[in-house]
């Protein structure tokens, strides 16, 4: 059976690539506003059930994965900036604070329905202005959403997180394991192979994948 990925994200790519299984990839344009009074957490699985609503609309016979993903500090979310100045503010807004990084994940075929959501709390350095000026003038920030990424080799602006790193890169791998796993979907455990990609020592992945997930999971027939 096929998979699709219902995501243009790069970075996404990179992460499904972790997987024994392959995946193949369509895009998905929807309105992302968000609604009055939602959640982050109501705001990203709505968005991946979209996402991967319209992939299954164009794949009708497979299985369909869609993600959202969100930076949340103060009540607001921060998008991609708009310009350097824009990259400036925003990292100045994160700097030496802590912010939650929200990740929808839905796997949708048929008529059924399975999602997930990962929170990742990251607190920032207090890296200098000089710092910022330096990794605004790469232009690197104008692409990602709250101008950094957690992985930057040459700009390291996060201290620690608690929870999923590759949910702050745009996808929580063991949270979508989990999610397939329900639907039926055969796939190995990627938390050695995320570990190693990634050069990290994760923390939280046995016991995301040890959890059965019915708190933070549903299921729509």
């Amino acid at each position: 059976m096929h998979i699709i990925l219902a995501s243009t994200s790069p970075r996404r790519r990179e992460l499904v690539g972790l997987y024994n299984v392959a995946f193949e990839f369509t895009s998905a344009d929807i309105d992302e506003t968000p609604r009055a009074h939602e959640s982050p957490a109501e705001l990203v699985r709505r968005l991946a059930i979209a996402k991967a609503t319209i992939g299954a609309q164009k794949f009708p016979d497979a299985i369909v994965v869609g993600s959202d993903t969100i930076v949340w500090i103060d009540g607001t979310i921060l998008g991609k900036p708009v310009d350097a100045a824009d990259a400036i503010r925003m990292l100045k807004l994160l700097r030496n604070r802590a912010h939650t990084v929200y990740s929808g994940v839905a796997v949708t075929g048929g008529k059924q329905s399975i999602t997930a959501v990962a929170a990742t709390t990251v607190w920032m350095r207090n890296y200098s202005d000089q710092g910022i000026a330096a990794f605004v003038a790469t232009g690197e920030p104008l692409d990602k959403a709250a101008a950094y990424a957690i992985q930057a080799n040459h700009f390291h602006p996060v201290d620690h997180i608690d929870g999923c790193f590759a949910n702050v890169m745009g996808l929580p791998l063991c949270h979508l394991y989990r999610t397939l796993k329900a639907f039926g979907v055969h796939v190995d455990p990627p938390d050695r192979a995320c570990q190693t990609y990634l050069q990290i020592d994760c923390p939280v992945a046995q016991e995301i994948l040890k959890s059965d997930g019915s708190a933070g999971m549903t299921s729509d027939q």
